[in-house]
């Protein structure tokens, strides 16, 4: 009855298409085979192991269901239990046998049930206990979902007519100012140099410029003000500090972290390399498709030179990055949640799709099938990949790391003398000694925790050793993937669930796009060189256009499409849509990053002031019309580094490795120890260890994305911690010390003094008024104290030190406009 409701279940939500019988299937085992199992095998089964491996049960202990055939050739944690014809292979035969696993654990089997089971083995496994053959269908309409404008090849169109044709500089500015005057707006002025100076700054590099920048820049612009803005974007574009800035971007995208998260929360000592993989492209402005080429089949593309082979390799720690389950005891779900995993990170991340949504079901929203989901899941189920973390009581799902060809010059981990070595070896061997004592006593509930406790150390051990070679080197290792021993499609699991295959679905590509019926996978590959190809394609409508929607976000706050990482039938429509296009189809040409940007920020709809207009803003409150520049908060980690940059005490140079690898491969929890930031307190926020559900203070007050996700756009708050924090938290107290040390160092009077902090902190020249309400608060707070006197001086490094906090702490410190 319980078979019969299950199969009425699916049957009423479209699930089940034709299926093949348990009859049918036992009409293959002869009468003599069919008794057998039922009196010598079945009742042995149902007596001594169904309470903890079966669907009735509820219990899949190890991953292992034992009341099907299928379960035991799928197998648990370790694979396959039987392979038929050969008990001598069959871990099943061994736990029975007690000769690796001992089960049933009451006791052991008497002997004749053992010979029962044997023969049963040699006969290849006859059973009547078939799970009913299960095919998913889909009643979405591919055809009808591919009327969806975002799934439709970008297509050139003639410039639009406008009226103050003197505006544009560009055709970005045609394209903008066209919709202005349809909807009756006008565009604000030009923005000031000193605005336009330091919102190119934060957007290009993440830092201020400094007063000499703003001087400097004030007097091009007084001779030239577009030749001065094109050479000061060409500076900035080629500046290091630019990878750090637009990296940092890629990272939010591609949910970098340096721990797995969850439960157990072990640390990545190696995904540092990934990170400066993400800067160096952006720096060098490696093609866009070939970026994307390097992260999904890296190890897969044709290389010259061991340099270029590594660089592939690690670019692949794309894939390897994302949250691990360390603790789950069902090794296919494990497998399944990895590949869950990355397939919403590449979806969203290239595509802007949501595809991981289609796991258990049809996508409630798009076009996209729940086949179409276990296509993309075939291909990383023929990858094997490579995330490291420390074996141990705590993780049951430990990984390799991939070796690289070169070592490092100066490594990244701990360097271990020999004689810490032997003491490792010495006392690992110590370990499995009283680990050994333990386990004679088997039913003593103390030495069981003990037997616990010293297979956790053990495991830490066994951690260190595995990251250094004999003479205590650190490895050189990544996260990383390649292609698996065998490849094949995957089975689509009904409502996601790995204890309920249905059909087998041939590897491929999301159907909505028209030109995944171009791409084929052969045979001999896992499908990921293939899945480059069809992200890159020129027939792709997706890929260019979102790419160039994260940048244009990143420029305006907004992005011509406002969901941009859900393009999908619920995902907003873009507000320029001919301009998306026009940029799309000039980025795919090159897919030079820094191109798109520069064009971008030259244009005249980039430099616009952001002066409010009480007519725009009742046509269009949210400014999707770019009538004006928005003003926008400074992110994280330009507000850090920032700070540091003010009070001098920014150090530009990029730090070796990571903390995290010198602490090794361990567990973290969600406490992140303030020593592993010891030597990286002056440097750029992209190099601050990101461990999950531990990221930095600094960084988490100020809305820092979650490492567990991939993030297209952070939120934006104002908080009242975040002003606490500007007031109170040391790091920002010795930041405004160091500035008004300088300040009284560099100037005589407190006029100039004031004069100057208002060119460091905000990147402008101070009014009038400004300079002369200054002055007041200085006289107030100094009070009657003499000039030359030890008080004096004292509480004058006092008021300066209170009046660059405030700077600091003001909204226009931390505002862009």
């Amino acid at each position: 009855m319980k078979n019969f409701a299950f199969s009425m279940l699916v049957l009423s939500l479209g699930l089940l298409g034709a299926s093949e019988t348990p009859a049918q299937e036992s009409s293959k085992i002869t009468p003599e085979q069919l008794e057998f199992f039922e009196n010598r095998i079945r009742p042995v089964l149902v007596r001594e192991c169904y309470e903890c491996h079966s669907a009735e049960s509820g219990k899949t202990r190890g991953g292992l269901r034992l009341d099907t055939r299928d379960g035991l050739l799928l197998g648990g944690e370790s694979g396959p239990s039987v392979v038929p014809g050969h008990p001598e292979d069959s871990p099943f035969w061994d736990a029975v046998t007690y000769s690796g696993w001992e089960m049933p654990p009451r006791g052991q089997l008497p002997d004749e049930v053992l010979a029962d089971f044997k023969r049963w083995i040699e006969m290849d496994l006859p059973d009547p206990r078939v799970r009913e053959s299960i095919t998913v269908e889909s009643k979405i309409d591919i055809e009808a979902g591919r009327e969806h404008w975002a799934f439709h090849k970008p297509t050139i169109q003639d410039l639009p007519e406008v009226k103050n044709a003197d505006w544009a500089k560009s055709n970005i500015d045609v394209h903008v100012l066209a919709k202005l005057e349809d909807n009756g707006l006008e565009p604000a002025a030009d923005a000031d140099a000193v605005t336009l100076l330091r919102r190119l700054s934060f957007d290009l590099i993440g830092l201020p410029p400094t007063p000499d920048e703003v001087q400097s820049f004030l007097r091009a612009t007084a001779k030239d003000r577009d030749a001065a803005i094109e050479s000061k974007v060409d500076e900035l574009l080629d500046s290091p500090r630019f990878g750090e800035r637009w990296g940092r971007h890629w990272m939010d995208v591609a949910r970098y972290a340096e721990s797995c998260g969850n439960s157990t929360n072990n640390t990545y000592p190696h995904a540092w390399r990934y990170r400066d993989y993400v800067i160096d492209s952006f720096n060098d402005d490696t093609p866009y498709d070939r970026f994307i080429a390097e992260q999904i089949a890296g190890d897969l593309l044709p290389v010259k030179t061991d340099e270029q082979w590594q660089e592939n390799l690690i670019a692949t720690g794309f894939l390897a990055i994302g949250t691990k389950n360390l603790v789950e005891r069902n090794p296919r779900q494990v497998q399944a949640d990895i590949i869950d995993e990355q397939i919403d990170t590449v979806s969203k991340a290239f595509l802007g799709l949501t595809v991981a949504c289609a796991r258990c079901h049809d996508h409630k929203l798009d076009p996209i099938p729940t086949t179409d989901y276990y296509a993309m899941a075939g291909i990383f189920q023929s990858t094997n990949t490579y995330y490291g973390t420390a074996e141990g009581i705590t993780n049951r799902n430990s990984s390799d790391l991939l070796s690289l060809p070169i070592a490092d010059e100066v490594p990244a981990g701990r360097q271990y003398s020999t004689d810490e070595i032997d003491e490792f070896q010495e006392r690992m061997n110590d370990l499995r000694s009283q680990m050994m004592e333990a386990t004679r006593d088997r039913d003593n509930p103390s030495q069981q925790q003990t037997v616990i406790r010293l297979r956790a150390q053990i495991a830490l051990i066994q951690g260190v050793l595995s990251e250094i070679d004999d003479d205590g080197t650190p490895r050189s290792l990544a996260m990383g993937v390649q292609e698996a021993d065998a490849f094949e499609d995957a089975v689509v699991y009904v409502r996601g669930d790995v204890e309920t295959p249905a059909q087998r679905v041939p590897r491929g590509f999301v159907q909505v796009l028209p030109h995944s019926a171009d791409v084929s996978i052969p045979s001999d590959s896992s499908g990921r060189l293939e899945l480059a190809q069809w992200l890159t394609s020129p027939d792709n409508p997706l890929t260019a256009r979102v790419m160039v929607n994260r940048i244009w976000l990143h420029l305006f706050g907004e992005g011509i499409v406002a969901t941009p990482n859900n393009w999908g039938l619920t995902g907003q429509a873009p507000s320029h849509p001919e301009l998306l296009d026009h940029l799309a189809i000039q980025f795919a040409k090159d897919w030079s990053v820094k191109s798109l940007i520069r064009e971008i920020v030259l244009s005249r709809a980039y430099q616009m002031s952001s002066g409010m207009n009480d007519a725009n803003y009742e046509v269009d409150p949210d400014n999707r019309l770019l009538w004006r520049a928005s003003p926008r908060q400074l992110d994280a980690e330009s507000m850090r580094d920032a700070i540091l940059a003010v009070g001098g005490e920014l150090n530009l140079e990029r730090p070796i490795g990571s903390p995290i690898a010198r602490y090794g491969n361990n567990r973290i929890g969600r406490t992140l120890d303030a020593s592993l930031l010891d030597g990286l307190n002056d440097r750029r926020s992209v190099y601050l260890p990101i461990v999950r559900d531990a990221v930095p203070r600094s960084l988490a007050l100020f809305d820092f994305a979650d490492p567990s996700l991939s993030n297209a756009k952070r939120d934006v708050s104002n908080v009242p911690t975040q002003a606490l924090y500007l007031m109170n938290d040391e790091f920002v107290l010795q930041s405004a010390e160091g500035l008004s040390r300088r300040l009284l160092k560099e100037h005589n009077n407190i006029q100039d003094g004031i004069s100057a902090a208002f060119l460091a902190t905000y990147g402008r020249p101070a009014t009038d008024a400004e300079i002369r309400s200054c002055v007041n608060f200085f006289q107030d707070f100094m009070g009657p104290a003499r000039s030359k006197s030890n008080r004096f001086v004292q509480t004058q490094q006092l008021a300066m030190t209170a009046f660059c906090q405030a700077l600091i702490a003001s909204a226009e410190f931390r505002c862009l406009n």
